[in-house]
């Protein structure tokens, strides 16, 4: 039917896309913006073709310039991806107005889905359990009010149209409800063009369980099974992992035969995600859990779901593109041991999650496999020294491990996060290995308030272990350099004839000076003075020694910084410019700053105004995300420096703070 695919996305998912494809024979096409001209899915694909500038309305979002680079290159068919215009019905009414084949369900299963009111009525009409709720047509907010408290509180206020966390408002008090609304219908409106809400009741313990379901278009449908998504952040996903940890045999049948009615409701085709909110204050049970929404497309977490039945997700939407039967029947279909899969973040868990940008100086995984058992896979989009833009999402890679059980897949996993080094941004590595190292997670004790309940924890950095200041120091000043066996005075570096060689490095870290004296032990060996902490290097590599316990190491310079890798956190200092003259702080206080790239996307203050602390003043937009920045004080707006629209990078003047009185 088609012997060539084109690939409506980027990143991790469309090189995901173009490995299965390859394998089973098929050419593929890749499509870029500018900012991704040399990106991974570009390079790996057969053709690839520029639709755009970096901005996704651009450039990804561009329907006529996707479906016109499938008809110059002979696509037949268009695989979406997720995010994007992957679950946007009239792009598949285009693209099937073409000629060409949409590798995703009709955009009738897609449109009964995709406001969640009507996919909630419809559910209720095919008898899927749903939350208790209202999902109706008004709007009016002294009605939604009354329905909340008839619904009793807590509620949640949801966008219809939402996803990903936006829109979207937990209320606890009546007296806190017009806010929460208020704040709800401006997201859902500036982010999907429509503020109209769903109210629905606030599960107490609730934990996010998905089911992958698929069908095909002879009307077989069937589920692969459970996922648990609970572990989330700002309502988004962060840990996922299949099965679901504590789910009865009776609780995982009926939630699957729920999602497959719920698939076989509105004419299914492909691969969806059911998803279901469940009650886990008493464990899961069959009459305490409820619908919440379908995802019409390939989940990021596909991958736990093809560790544990040893299928290709995508190999399936291919098979099922070109109008063949689904290749398993329901009672063919089996779980093999347990997968845990971690998202790696470009993003400063301490400072709220916010996204980060930079140059990939360094990224290196341990080995991964695929589809075995007790193997470890990686998804990327990107590779070492490739960059990480304002323009997209953050996620630099998906980490996946699988076991025999919950333990080993969880301890493979830490296992892997801690051997990987990214260097040239902050990540999320850290605090992903927090979670894994949590008490009530590794027992199985999951709800998606977790993090929020213990995020303090979980984002609170360790104290820096001694070794680190040493290493970075050696790379630091030089030293780091094995013998080249170049002449008979290279192992004499550092040497002096008169006693200890000893230097003094200088660095800074988050602020601090540190002032490291290393004294010579021999060639490439050196201690930190006055501490049992020492540092080799030989053609290996790294070696420190810390009270006679010797162990590998790694660090790097990367210009005037140096980064020390330590149980998956990783450590970043400068190298301090001894010639730079001392300058003025800058306006400090007296000052709001772009803390990322990003557009200003509304300014909520005027020059001459008077501002509270902790009001908010303007509103960036980063990363397909919204952040509020707040007056850091009482006082009166002096000077506005950037404007609505505008395109801001990390560190600009957003606008400043009459001075205080002295």
């Amino acid at each position: 039917m088609f012997d060539k695919i084109l690939i409506a996305n980027r990143g991790e998912i469309a090189a995901r896309v173009i490995t299965t494809a390859r394998r089973m024979g098929l050419k593929t096409v890749a499509v870029h913006s500018d900012a991704d001209a040399g990106a991974v899915h570009v390079r790996l694909a057969d053709e690839a073709v520029r639709i755009g500038p970096a901005p996704v309305g651009e450039s990804y979002l561009r329907t006529g310039a996707i479906i016109e680079a499938a008809r110059a290159t002979g696509a037949g068919a268009i695989h979406p991806g997720y995010g994007f215009l992957s679950e946007n019905p009239d792009f598949v009414e285009a693209v099937e107005a073409a000629g060409l084949v949409f590798m995703g369900p009709p955009a009738s299963a897609i449109r009964a889905m995709g406001l969640k009111d009507a996919a909630k009525t419809r559910m209720e009409e095919a008898g899927v359990p749903v939350v208790p709720g209202y999902h109706g047509e008004g709007q009016d907010a002294a009605m939604l009010a009354e329905e909340a408290g008839r619904i009793g509180y807590p509620v949640l206020i949801k966008a219809r149209a939402g996803g990903g966390g936006k829109g979207m408002r937990l209320v606890e008090r009546a007296e806190d409800f017009a806010d929460a609304l208020a704040g709800a219908q401006a997201e859902g409106l500036a982010s999907f063009g429509d503020a109209a809400v769903l109210v629905e009741k606030y599960v107490t313990s609730p934990r996010h369980v998905e089911i992958q379901v698929f069908a095909d278009a002879h009307g077989n449908v069937v589920h692969l099974f459970e996922r648990d998504c609970s572990l989330q952040r700002r309502h988004q996903k962060v840990i996922e992992e299949a099965p679901a940890p504590g789910m009865p045999e009776h609780v995982r049948a009926a939630m699957g035969a729920a999602a497959v009615e719920a698939a076989r409701a509105i004419g299914y085709v492909g691969a969806g995600t059911v998803e279901f909110i469940a009650d886990g204050a008493q464990g899961l049970r069959e009459d305490g859990f409820w619908f919440m929404e379908m995802n019409t497309r390939l989940q990021v977490e596909h991958p736990v779901t093809e560790a544990i039945t040893g299928l290709d997700l995508v190999e399936w939407q291919i098979r099922v593109a070109r109008g063949e039967a689904l290749p398993l029947a329901q009672d063919e279909l089996r779980i093999d041991g347990h997968a845990v899969e971690a998202r790696l973040y470009a993003e400063d868990a301490e400072r709220g999650f916010l996204p980060a940008t930079g140059r990939l100086e360094r990224l290196r995984f341990p080995e991964a496999a695929r589809f075995e058992l007790g193997a470890l896979r990686v998804d990327a989009g990107v590779v070492e020294g490739d960059e990480i833009t304002p323009h997209y999402d953050p996620m630099i890679a998906k980490v996946i491990a699988h076991g025999a059980t919950r333990e080993e897949a969880m301890a493979r996993l830490l296992g892997a996060l801690e051997a990987t080094q990214v260097g040239g941004t902050v990540t999320n590595l850290g605090f992903l290995a927090a979670l894994l190292r949590h008490e009530g997670f590794r027992a199985g004790e999951v709800d998606t308030g977790l993090i929020g309940r213990d995020l303090d924890a979980l984002t609170a950095k360790p104290a820096m272990p001694g070794h680190v200041p040493v290493l970075a120091a050696l790379v630091a000043s030089g030293l780091d350099h094995p013998p080249t066996g170049a002449g008979p005075w290279d192992t004499l570096r550092g040497f002096r004839h008169w006693g200890p060689s000893e230097i003094h490095v200088a660095l800074e870290h988050e602020g601090e000076t540190l002032d490291v004296a290393l004294l010579r032990d021999g060639p490439g060996s050196w201690h930190r003075e006055g501490t049992e902490t020492g540092v080799s290097r030989d053609t290996k590599g790294l070696e420190v020694t810390v009270a006679g316990r010797r162990f590998r190491a790694e660090a790097a310079r990367h210009g005037q910084t140096v980064t020390v890798w330590d149980a998956g956190r990783a450590w970043v200092f400068a190298i301090p410019d001894p010639l730079a003259a001392a300058e003025a702080a800058g306006a400090g206080g007296n000052a709001i700053a772009a803390p990322m790239p990003g557009l200003v996307k509304r300014m909520r203050a005027e020059a001459g105004q008077a501002v509270e602390k902790g009001q908010p003043l303007a509103i960036l937009e980063a990363m397909k995300m919204e952040h509020t920045l707040t007056a850091p004080r009482d006082g009166v707006v002096a000077e506005i420096l950037a404007q609505e629209g505008s395109q801001v990078a990390d560190g600009d003047l957003l606008l400043t703070l009459e001075p205080e009185d002295e």
